[in-house]
């Protein structure tokens, strides 16, 4: 049997990095990595052939050589999802959908003919016996979480490595946190269930065999979820597999209380991570209370976030506006907070609540659920009726955007990251398109872009005072362009 796995393209967001990828001539930030374990999972006997549209297209061939087409998305690829499966079905090819966006909705999409649901570890195995049978069903749901010491390495071979600007893996799933914006407990449960060291080893050794010597991102939602296996088990087999590596440089999401452990911090900048994205959301206590955020109250979150910065990590930082709690000097307190902590890369929102998360039970209870979850959470639209009104609100998330990323303020963020940073431990060796990379950023950004002043000061400051942190200052200006061709196109110029 045929089976080609199909990756929607996603649109361009703020993590797409559609605009700084060209900078590196990539096609697409990251593999994916659910419809490349879910190959693993399939019997070794069946061709397999997949085609990830972020990255090449999907011809009449592919869907041709075809028996059964196999689906994977989140809510974010929902356009491309409908559009492939109506090709799909005017080929007469059946389609097996998965993943967060059919697990969430599964009423969406009754063009689908069999939905596999959950983790795949617990419902892919009965719609394969089913099938080889000649009698699968069209639904099924994983009951329970699976213990994911069994999963498989994931099929690399199946995608070409150097169409994308980093590679995934994945050590945990499950927070021990139970934020009501976030659908990841509803998913996988608050006990965060982990792989062994030997799996991840295994999985950074198909990688590295493969020639892969890029950056690395564990996709975990909390990778910290468990300290204690943390820096036992994993962190220690990290440092003593990267010794004889080059390399390989880690980068990973976590929860502020990252900043509570200094041995921890310190592992991690020797394992060979290099920045951590934590969900810092906003600086007032009483929306953090009504969103049970209890993580991050009664913090210095500024002193928390510069605690991990000099320990080597730098902090990405996700931001909310738009809570019930929310008065309207919230907006230019987050405008100070990301100044002042120096956090870069700051993805700012508007509050939307999830399918599945208490969030929406409770707003679809009080008839405040307007539209339809986009998945985008920083493209300026909101699926809630905000308390402070949809004008104001919007108008006070403009005005965070246009500050933030304006050349001036952005700017001033890296130099303080690049004042308070850490060397990092673990470095990407060079090759051409990066050393390219950075004529290509002094003719954009240097000549060409309106940032220009901001950008040479950047380069002489960096090459006086921090020469070594000059791949990661360049890295950054590629970034800030990118930011603001999304919020000039999509966000400021939707309005």
């Amino acid at each position: 049997m045929n089976i080609l796995l199909i990756y929607p393209k996603f649109p361009e967001t703020f993590w797409s990095f559609t605009y700084a990828l060209r900078f590196i001539k990539k096609r697409s930030a990251f593999p994916p990595l659910g419809l490349l374990t879910v190959a693993a999972m399939l019997p070794g006997e069946w061709p397999k052939r997949l085609v990830d549209e972020n990255t090449e297209a999907l011809t009449e061939e592919d869907l041709a050589w075809a028996d059964l087409a196999l689906i994977g998305a989140m809510a974010l690829q929902r356009k491309g999802v409908d559009r492939i499966i109506a090709r799909c079905k005017s080929k007469g090819l059946k389609v097996v959908a998965g993943g967060p966006l059919f697990t969430a909705e599964p009423e969406a999409f009754p063009q689908v003919d069999h939905l596999v649901l959950g983790e795949a570890e617990l419902s892919l195995p009965e719609f394969i016996a089913d099938l080889n049978d000649g009698c699968p069903k069209r639904f099924y749901q994983a009951d329970g979480y699976p213990d994911i010491g069994e999963t498989p390495v994931p099929l690399w071979d199946l995608i070409s490595m150097r169409r994308y600007a980093s590679m995934n893996i994945q050590y945990s799933r499950g927070c021990p946190f139970d934020c009501d914006f976030c659908n990841i407990t509803a998913l996988f449960g608050r006990t965060p269930r982990i792989k062994a060291p030997q799996q991840i080893i295994a999985e950074l050794d198909a990688m590295y065999a493969a020639g892969w010597r890029g950056n690395v991102f564990f996709v975990d939602d909390n990778f910290i979820g468990n300290k204690r296996s943390l820096k036992t088990h994993l962190l220690p087999a990290l440092i003593e597999w990267r010794k004889d590596k080059k390399g390989c440089v880690f980068f990973t999401e976590a929860s502020i209380n990252l900043a509570d452990d200094p041995e921890l911090m310190e592992m991690m900048a020797k394992a060979g991570f290099d920045a951590v994205f934590i969900g810092i959301e906003t600086p007032d206590e009483d929306s953090l209370a009504e969103c049970c955020k209890i993580q991050n109250k009664n913090r210095d979150l500024i002193q928390d976030v510069k605690k991990i910065h000099r320990s080597g990590l730098q902090v990405m930082g996700g931001f909310i506006v738009g809570f019930d709690s929310d008065t309207p000097s919230i907006f230019q307190r987050q405008i100070d907070f990301i100044q002042n902590s120096s956090i870069v890369t700051a993805m700012v929102g508007l509050l939307q609540a999830p399918p599945g998360t208490r969030l929406f039970d409770r707003l679809a209870g009080e008839r405040r659920i307007c539209a339809e979850f986009s998945g985008d959470n920083v493209d300026g639209r909101t699926n809630i009726i905000p308390t402070m009104g949809l004008a104001r609100l919007t108008e006070g998330y403009l005005a965070i955007m246009k500050h933030i990323y304006s050349p001036r303020g952005y700017y001033r963020r890296i130099k303080g990251i690049l004042r308070e940073l850490k060397s990092p431990s673990a470095t990407v060796p060079p090759d051409w398109q990066r050393l390219l990379a950075f004529w290509r950023a002094c003719l954009r950004l240097g000549v060409l872009g309106k940032e220009r002043y901001q950008y040479w000061r950047l380069m002489m400051w960096t090459l006086v005072r921090r020469p070594r942190m000059l791949p990661l200052a360049v890295t950054l200006a590629i970034y800030g362009y990118h930011y603001r061709r999304i919020c000039e196109l999509h966000i400021l110029g939707a309005q």
